[in-house]
């Protein structure tokens, strides 16, 4: 009965709009309070849990998304991708998910993707021709390659849970990463054909060296920080660190970033930063509280009585965990569900760097789902779209998400082959 209390209020203040972390906290403090316990344990719950140190990599890892918008980099990845694939037909469509997969490397966040990329790239599809639908949909799908290419700022928290890797979890994330940019270029491929006009520009030498000299400063940010972090030279918040630093310093050497900016730039960091840090610390008394009433253990033992098929049990993991990224923030979901169904997967013999990846496409795809799809509520605005035409934009782009997301879940080596190849 204390549980479905507690889901009934979390439920109803979600509904009424109020912030993930106070609909989270508020329902729990009461919880506690009323079975007895003191605020201080509370306090000792919510603080423990962001007591972490891989969780320093996140407002490092914010920093340098925050700093790469500011320094202009995704409009040289668009010019240099439109040089290279601009005479292709639907070539914008192309160009939109290379962006995001080349600023993927830089920024781990899907809504800072879909913001900012998105006030790049739309009105420049829009303006040659592309319709403003088709545009903010390729626009939204993309952004998610960004939190599942590392540096993803969901794999530092779920290695945090899980207590696996950082660097391989980052390890795991690259090809699966890929799969989705060639997902949904198959769907732009798909589209343009049915197309009229939108034919490319002829590809010129000349500006494809302009655009090239332009981005190389960009593309060492990737190398400096996966590189660094694969290759053992850095811990990933040494590598969020040293690559904060350098994005820093091309947007001084750019001069697109000044000191004046700097308070800006750190102002919007804390901000994030403090958001997550809420709702990590929130979802972390809930967890506690979870653990308190057996409630793992209760969903364990559902879970192996209604299947002991590994293949059934990781689809009803993907159904469950697409619904709740839909209605929660994903970062609340990991705290809550990985102690929750890891221990159960493992148990199915499912490795802990699979069910990583699983877990985090899986939110990510409900970041573009209703009724709550973060995604879909980031581009409304910025589009000046309602949230319903965003969503109808961005409805045919699921199609090579969930594939990708299927072949995720049912051939392991996807997962897994580049951190054995790595040795992680």
């Amino acid at each position: 009965m204390s549980m479905a209390l507690l889901a009934a209020g979390i439920i109803a203040l979600l509904a009424l709009r109020v912030p993930v972390a106070f609909a989270l906290l508020g329902p729990s403090l009461t919880y506690v309070t009323l079975n007895g316990h003191s605020v201080g344990l509370s306090m000792r719950e919510v603080v423990g849990a962001v007591d972490s140190f891989p969780l320093l990599a996140v407002p490092l890892f914010i920093l340098v998304g925050v700093i790469a918008n500011h320094a202009g980099i995704a409009d040289r990845l668009f010019d240099f991708a439109l040089a290279v694939i601009g005479r292709v037909k639907g070539s914008l469509g192309y160009v939109n998910i290379g962006v995001s997969l080349g600023f993927s490397w830089m920024s781990g966040s899907a809504l800072a993707d879909a913001a900012g990329l998105g006030k790049v790239e739309v009105p420049a599809m829009v303006r040659n021709g592309y319709s403003k639908r088709f545009s903010v949909g390729i626009t939204a799908a993309s952004s998610l390659i960004g939190p599942v290419m590392p540096p993803s700022i969901p794999a530092v928290i779920y290695a945090s849970i899980a207590a696996v890797s950082t660097g391989a979890l980052f390890a795991a994330s690259v090809i699966p990463a890929f799969l989705m940019a060639a997902g949904l270029g198959v769907a732009v491929f798909v589209w343009a054909r049915k197309q009229t006009g939108l034919a490319g520009e002829p590809f010129e030498w000349r500006r494809f060296r302009a655009a090239a000299a332009r981005v190389l400063g960009p593309l060492g940010a990737p190398v400096i920080i996966l590189g660094g972090i694969l290759g053992g030279l850095f811990t990933p918040t040494e590598a969020a660190a040293v690559g904060a630093l350098y994005v820093l310093l091309l947007g001084f050497t750019y001069r697109t970033v000044r000191l004046r900016d700097l308070g800006g730039i750190l102002r919007d960091t804390a901000a994030t930063t403090a958001s997550i840090t809420l709702i990590l610390g929130a979802s972390g008394l809930l967890a506690w509280i979870l653990a308190r009433e057996q409630v793992p253990k209760a969903v364990a033992e559902a879970m192996l009585g209604v299947t002991d098929n590994t293949v059934v049990f990781l689809l009803l993991v993907n159904l469950l965990l697409i619904f709740l990224g839909a209605v929660l923030e994903g970062i609340s979901v990991l705290v809550i569900t990985v102690p929750i169904l890891l221990p159960i997967a493992v148990n199915f013999g499912v490795d802990p760097l699979q069910f990583g990846v699983i877990a985090i496409l899986n939110l990510m795809i409900g970041l573009l789902t209703p009724p709550i799809g973060a995604v879909l509520y980031v581009m409304s605005p910025v589009t000046k779209l309602d949230v319903h035409e965003v969503f109808r934009g961005t409805a045919p782009f699921l199609i090579p998400l969930f594939a990708v997301l299927l072949l995720v879940t049912f051939v392991p080596g996807v997962v897994t082959f580049l951190p054995g190849l790595l040795g992680l």
